[in-house]
């Protein structure tokens, strides 16, 4: 039995009918729509899809390879494992955006074209906004606002590198693109803000933490990996992109260390993460992309198990904060152990697996250093193994210890609910699951994988890493040097762009205000001028002449000398219809504002 209905619509419509059902009814059929979804998907065909002529572009709705199949299994996978998380939290606004959102993400992986793709692209960003707004509180707004804004330059910023490239090249072709001309740089750059490169990454870090508990989950899922899957397809061994992915993956690790908020350090552990993929991306061999896909595909468990846990925390203490929360594996052991799973995911401990598709990249950057003009490449590999130790840090450390451990801030709460925990509990089954045996990943994979993670010299390298790492920490710890949890704001790049725009904001309400309050009273003035001189006699004796004038012009063609006959009568017999009163009235405020 083969499919071609577009996985896409089963999530968006699917998700607009929530509202209408009920009680037990609701939660079996949300369950439903990504398992539907799912079989939906297996059954679908290689190849192109739904093939639809529109104006001058012919366009490709779905079409199915290697590359996206990758995205769109795991979509369909944390899509159904969210839902079961949310369950308990009666919110038909989150339920509606969370499968709106992700039905975009699908729609936006399958496109065939790249107006396609752009719809649906915009679609991911009314999606995501709506789970920010959703948890209601002053903070989101204005954070789900920031968002806003951002993706829709990055929008508009891509819309026109699209509308460039299909002028220069008449096709809207989902395919390679060399960077050299300005459509090329424009797209590249509008798909850099969602992957949220340095110095255009604040929108993640600031709205994510903002958002609903369940929202949260969704927001790690499915923008930053749908951008990471454009550059995949469409910029696959640009260069530039192994630097950005370098400054990604190192960046956020000071930020990371220093701050308080919890959902706020996996954000910029979010960010680190995804510079391995971007770094595999632009080193561009098979190896290298299979990496950047694997790593996409396990942070989207292990980073949801980690939001998910950090949620379920929040959800039963009302705090985040590192210096509000400590001492929790005596309430909530189980979540405890599931964030403990999440933290050994991320950290590529082996038997995790996050160790079976990270290392895929460096064992990547470690090839490619010893091939000739690829030197720099061993510097990358030196920063991606800082990194890695990094991320132990503050993921794979920071967040179980200051959450579950440290200090006990004297919380004696309820586990979490069963729904949380079966969630909880299916992602860190997938993350050992994939850590022990990781061929059925490799085997939906772009290329055929010819790797073995499980060297002597991989276990050993990243165990010693890893253990080293854990003793810094401790030793930092110990001596009073690790950087103390304070209740602070840590200033971002965002800082500039804020602090600018208000300044700008605050000059033009100097300058132009004063300017509409001065041309705004020329505008009175004139009008009641020419009210005055329309009640005057001697304005009518003008009008009058000036009608006799236009008529005398006239006479030349006896059928317009008859229809100006008319008119005039009709103007001094005050019954002038209302349309050309009407134009003569818009036409007079015209040539006075031109003439202000």
């Amino acid at each position: 039995m083969t499919s071609n209905f577009l996985p896409a619509l089963i999530f968006m419509l699917g998700g607009l009918l929530i509202p209408f059902f009920k009680g037990r009814a609701k939660s079996v059929y949300m369950l439903m729509i990504p398992v539907v979804g799912f079989i939906n998907l297996i059954h679908i065909p290689m190849g192109e899809h739904h093939l639809m002529g529109f104006a001058d572009f012919n366009l490709v709705l779905l079409n199915i390879d290697r590359l996206n199949l990758v995205f769109g299994y795991i979509f369909h996978i944390i899509a159904f494992i969210t839902v079961i998380y949310i369950l308990n939290f009666k919110n038909n606004v989150e339920y509606v955006a969370g499968f709106f959102y992700s039905g975009a993400a699908l729609g936006a992986v399958f496109a065939g074209d790249l107006f396609t793709f752009f719809i649906f692209w915009e679609m991911l960003t009314i999606g995501s906004v709506m789970l920010i707004w959703a948890r209601k509180t002053k903070s989101a707004q204005a954070a789900g606002m920031r968002y806003l804004l951002v993706h829709a330059f990055g929008g508009l910023v891509l819309l026109a590198g699209i509308v460039f490239h299909f002028t220069e090249t008449s096709s809207l072709e989902m395919t390679r693109i060399t960077l050299g001309s300005l459509s090329s740089y424009l797209m590249f750059f509008g798909i850099g803000i969602n992957c949220a490169w340095p110095l255009l990454h604040p929108w993640l870090t600031d709205a994510y933490p903002e958002a609903t508990i369940g929202g949260t989950v969704f927001l790690s899922a499915f923008t930053t990996k749908t951008a990471v899957y454009a550059l995949a397809r469409l910029y696959p061994g640009t260069e530039m992109l192994i630097w950005i992915g370098v400054g990604m993956a190192a960046f956020p690790i000071f930020y990371a260390v220093i701050e308080n908020d919890l959902r706020r350090v996996l954000a910029y552990s979010l960010i680190n993460q995804v510079g391995f993929m971007v770094v595999g991306i632009g080193i561009g061999t098979e190896l290298a992309i299979n990496g950047a896909c694997a790593h996409a595909f396990n942070d989207v468990l292990f980073k949801g198990l980690l939001f998910m846990s950090m949620g379920a925390v929040m959800y039963r203490t009302g705090k985040i904060n590192a210096t509000d929360l400590g001492g929790l594996y005596k309430s909530m052991p189980w979540t405890c152990l599931f964030c403990c799973v999440g933290a050994a995911s991320i950290s590529a401990f082996p038997l995790f697996s996050g160790f079976v598709s990270k290392s895929m990249v460096m064992s990547a950057a470690a090839i490619g250093s010893h091939i000739p003009g690829q030197g720099a490449l061993v510097f990358v590999w030196l920063v991606l193994l800082f990194a890695s130790a990094g991320v132990f840090h503050h993921a794979g450390i920071k967040i179980p210890f200051f959450a579950f451990f440290g200090h006990d801030a004297g919380h004696r709460v309820k586990e979490a609910p069963m729904n949380m925990l079966i969630a909880m509990g299916i992602a860190a089954f997938l993350c050992i699951f994939i850590g022990t045996y990781p061929k059925p990943l490799y085997d939906i994979l772009p290329f055929p994988v010819d790797y073995h993670p499980y060297t002597i010299s991989h276990v050993l390298t990243q165990t010693q890493l890893l253990f080293f790492s854990a003793l810094a920490f401790t030793l930092l710890l110990m001596g009073g040097i690790y950087p103390a949890e304070q209740r602070a704001i840590n200033v971002d790049s965002d800082w500039f762009y804020r602090k600018s725009a208000r300044g700008l904001y605050a000059m033009l309400d100097d300058i132009l205000n004063p300017l509409n309050a001065w041309c705004e009273s020329m505008v009175r003035g004139a009008v009641s001028g020419v009210a005055l001189f329309f009640k005057e006699a001697g304005s009518k004796l003008s009008l009058f002449a000036a009608v006799n004038y236009w008529l005398l012009l006239g006479y030349r063609d006896k059928r317009l000398e008859i229809k100006k006959r008319r008119l005039y009568n009709d103007i001094l017999q005050g019954t002038l219809p209302i349309g050309i009163g009407a134009a003569v009235a818009i036409s007079f405020i015209l040539l006075l504002f031109m003439i202000i």
